[in-house]
């Protein structure tokens, strides 16, 4: 049996099935040295959404980056600019066409 991965790294559980899913809508890398990996994660309707940033620790840092999360209620951030949530909404549609939930991007 498949487990949803949280979006704070954890294993979710019966509580996880619960939380509404957020889809990849964006990864960009920092411009600066710092070697972050940003992630954006956003609700289907692309009206809320979840920024995640990573460090790279080395060349050879490979993580796993899945489809979509279900993060906690108050880790979601709405979004406010009409344009935005239109272009989530419509990469959040083609994220869900392309990858199960749990699949490596």
């Amino acid at each position: 049996m498949s487990r949803d991965t949280t979006a704070d790294g954890g294993r979710a559980g019966t509580d996880a099935a619960d939380r509404e899913r957020v889809w990849l809508v964006e990864r960009t890398y920092s411009d600066d040295e710092q070697n972050i990996v940003i992630l954006v994660y956003a609700t289907p309707d692309g009206s809320r959404y979840l920024r995640k940033e990573r460090a790279l620790t080395s060349f050879d840092d490979a993580r796993d980056t899945t489809a979509s999360l279900r993060p906690r209620e108050s880790s979601l951030g709405e979004v406010t600019d009409a344009d935005e949530r239109e272009r989530y909404a419509a990469e959040a549609q083609r994220t869900r066409e392309q990858y199960g939930p749990n699949e490596t991007i």
